[in-house]
Order: structure tokens, then C-alpha cells, then sequence
């Protein structure tokens, strides 16, 4: 998790100053506020990556108990219906699908 971190920090900054030059926002507080929500969109994909890593290792998820596992589908699904219904941001739809 740290060596993908110390990656996608830059990327998040680069991204940020991006943005500022190449989009319109209302006010400095809307910037910082769709920086921020990138930024823990792009952490929350970097916080799951071990948890890919050990379904793979173990080419299961046997591990997990049957209604944790339904808990989660269910609420994959809602999330991801609900996201892609509903008028949002783009980044928060893509954010969704992890």
C-alpha cells in the first residue's frame, strides 16, 4: 500500500493543478472540494488493491461468510444502480465500480 501511495500522490497533486488551469469552478472552495473527492476516490482504489491481491492468491473468496458476501453484493449493486440513475459527477459513477 505505501509504494502505491507514494505513486498516486503525485498523480492526485498533478491532477488538482490540472484541473484548476483546464476547468471552471465557481469558487476556490468547489476546487478544493473536487480535489479532495478525487483524492479519496483514488485511495479507496489503492485501500482495495491488497484485498484483490489475496482473492487471487487464493483463487477464492471462500474466506468470506455467505451473508457477508450477499451483504456486499446487495449493496455493490444498489450503490452502482443507484450511481449510474441518479445525475452525478462522472468521477463519482467511475468511483463506484471499484
Amino acid at each position: 500500500i505505501r509504494y502505491l501511495s507514494l505513486a498516486l500522490v503525485p498523480l492526485i497533486l498533478g491532477w488538482s493543478v490540472y484541473c484548476l488551469f483546464n476547468y471552471k469552478y465557481k469558487s476556490w472552495y468547489s476546487w478544493c472540494i473536487s480535489s479532495a473527492a478525487n483524492g479519496v476516490y483514488a485511495f479507496g482504489f489503492v485501500l482495495m488493491t491488497p484485498q484483490i491481491f489475496i482473492n487471487y492468491k487464493l483463487k477464492s473468496v471462500a474466506h468470506l461468510p455467505w451473508k457477508a458476501l450477499m451483504y456486499k453484493a446487495f449493496n455493490t449493486f444498489v450503490d452502482d444502480a443507484f450511481a449510474w440513475i441518479i445525475e452525478m459527477p462522472t468521477a463519482h459513477r467511475l468511483a463506484t465500480l471499484r
